[in-house]
């Protein structure tokens, strides 16, 4: 197997070295299962192995038998995860979204995370959704953390519908667009 031209190997590690990691936000995108959350994963375990400050959340997938079965919320900073999302049909959600339902009290879990961060050597946040952008709910506290730290290399995960309205509040953002896997 040829390795991926979205992996840190190809993509990611370049961030980190062979230059300084430098200031400022990276919107990273790409089509559903292009591999936004594994290429924030990855990019904190390079940075943890190179012994940064790292903080953040990611939303990995929850696979029961193969399916995606839920999204859980990791604090990037003590390795906490809580279950962020159940599919749609199960009974242990609040909020409804066309596939899921998200729970409240992980998303304010979340926010606390995110408000409680006050410098770092990197910041990850996976990501960006309708809730953020559109209703001015969700992780909200992540997108206030971009707005006041440009000082910090930050690199945030955004859905391509939702990429104009992003660069539209961080005009001065990176774009980094990964490709769709063959077969996915």
């Amino acid at each position: 197997m040829s390795p991926s031209f979205n992996s840190p190997g190809a993509l990611a590690a370049s961030f980190i070295f062979p230059r300084e990691i430098k200031p400022g936000l990276t919107l990273v995108t790409g089509p559903r299962n292009a591999g936004k959350t594994r290429w924030c994963m990855e990019l904190a375990g390079r940075a943890r192995a190179h012994g940064m400050d790292l903080r953040g959340l990611v939303s990995p997938a929850v696979m029961e038998n193969g399916e995606k079965a839920g999204y859980d919320l990791l604090d990037l900073g003590s390795g906490e995860r809580r279950r962020l999302a159940y599919r749609r049909g199960e009974a242990k959600g609040d909020l409804v979204t066309a596939n899921w339902l998200m729970v409240v009290d992980t998303l304010f879990w979340g926010n606390e995370i995110l408000k409680s961060i006050r410098n770092c050597d990197i910041f990850i946040l996976d990501e960006i959704g309708p809730f953020e952008i559109n209703e001015g709910t969700g992780l909200t506290a992540g997108l206030e953390f971009v707005d006041a730290h440009r000082e910090i290399p930050c690199f945030v995960a955004v859905r391509p519908s939702l990429l104009e309205a992003a660069r539209t509040r961080w005009q001065w953002a990176g774009i980094l667009e990964l490709k769709a896997e063959a077969g996915s």
